[in-house]
């Protein structure tokens, strides 16, 4: 099914939806909700919500949208972040923005998935690099802008103009794909048991983007998180390590549309694309224990080249290898995968960083990274 160009905006934008209420409000709960953040416990809970909302619910939306449909989750996420949102908004004290922020997981673990399954739906196999490069350009534009207009915003009226900006993006998002993203009907499915389900899950054409998508996730949240560190302890200021950690953005979201085009245009293969990004961004992680300013900004760049290569190609590989009516649940589940990364590598860099230093850190995680390829191509090798 081929969708016209128009139709693909509202997906690119419930992404950006997506990316902008997950990093927009964490990095201002602890400046602009004294009264609730009472301790960096309760910060942590907080935080944890939005993602464990996601890490337990992304494959159960991903699957129902194959039952029903892409279309009727997406709205349904859109409608329902925008329902959580407008309940702090209103209410506005401490209890309901626990509420709120768990609503809000939970809404996007519905629409995100759903997002995915449709870009890949609605474009042929031979469009589908470009396609969701675009999506993860515009995604990682939310993740870069998130924290700055959030910040914005609060500052301009403290958190409840924040969550209502997002339930009236949430709004126009979801009228926009009502009336210009078309029905994607579910397909007939064979039974599926839970081995089948085990076996599709286990096997290479899966666990081997997934698991590029998951270290490249890691990546990328262990140098928002801990360049601005390094970069404090190299005596750089905030507006420094603030552009350092920008540039790991913005590199990442102009990578990300150049490897889909080059993937459709048979320049790239994925496997090639897949294999060099880990090691590039392997790379990255090595070269943020170098001392100073450079070590930050080369850390950063090269961790947003190589981030940038993997994610467009691993959801495409996802695509091409998924019957089309099992894409919901494909993509659910590789969200799973990527929401762990996303966890478990400021966890690896900050446990190996507690025992040595942070350099070390970074060095266990590029280890971690560049042997990925290794293995792969010592597999291929016997094979």
């Amino acid at each position: 099914m081929t969708a016209p160009k128009q139709a693909m905006w509202p997906l690119y934008a419930a992404g950006f939806t997506t990316a902008f209420g997950a990093h927009g409000i964490a990095a201002n709960l602890g400046g602009s909700a004294e009264d609730a953040v009472t301790s960096l416990l309760v910060l942590g809970g907080l935080l944890a919500l939005y993602d464990g909302a996601e890490v337990l619910l992304k494959p159960v939306f991903g699957t129902l949208a194959d039952r029903v449909g892409g279309k009727p989750v997406l709205l349904g996420g859109l409608i329902a972040f925008a329902l959580a949102s407008a309940l702090y908004a209103v209410a506005d004290s401490p209890g309901w923005l626990w509420a709120a922020r768990l609503g809000q997981g939970a809404a996007a673990s519905a629409f995100s998935p759903a997002a995915s399954a449709m870009v890949a739906r609605l474009n042929p196999a031979a469009k589908r690099g470009r396609a969701f490069g675009s999506y993860g350009f515009y995604k990682s534009i939310g993740y870069t802008l998130g924290p700055l207009l959030g910040g914005v915003l609060a500052w301009a009226g403290g958190l409840r103009l924040l969550f209502t900006v997002m339930a009236g993006c949430a709004v126009i998002v979801a009228i926009w794909a009502a009336v210009a993203v078309p029905a994607v009907p579910p397909l007939p499915r064979t039974r599926q048991t839970v081995a089948d389900l085990a076996r599709r899950l286990a096997d290479r054409s899966f666990l081997a983007p997934t698991t590029a998508l998951a270290a490249a996730t890691a990546a990328l949240s262990v140098g928002v998180g801990f360049l601005p560190v390094s970069g404090a302890a190299a005596g750089l200021g905030a507006i420094a390590t603030g552009a350092a950690v920008s540039v790991l953005a913005a590199t990442a979201a102009l990578v990300q549309p150049w490897a889909g085009r080059a993937l459709d245009a048979g320049r790239l293969s994925t496997r090639t694309g897949l294999l060099a990004g880990l090691l590039i961004t392997a790379a990255g992680l090595g070269a943020a224990a170098l001392p100073g300013l450079t070590g930050v900004l080369l850390a950063a760049a090269l961790i947003g080249v190589g981030t940038g290569l993997i994610t467009p190609l691993g959801f495409a590989a996802l695509a091409a290898a998924t019957p089309e009516a099992r894409m919901g649940q494909t993509m659910g589940a590789a969200e799973l995968g990527r929401e762990l990364g996303d966890a478990g590598g400021p966890l690896l860099v900050a446990g190996v960083a507690t025992l040595t230093t942070l350099a070390f850190g970074y060095a266990a995680l590029a280890v971690l990274l560049a042997v990925i390829p290794l293995v792969t191509l010592l597999t291929r090798r016997r094979s």
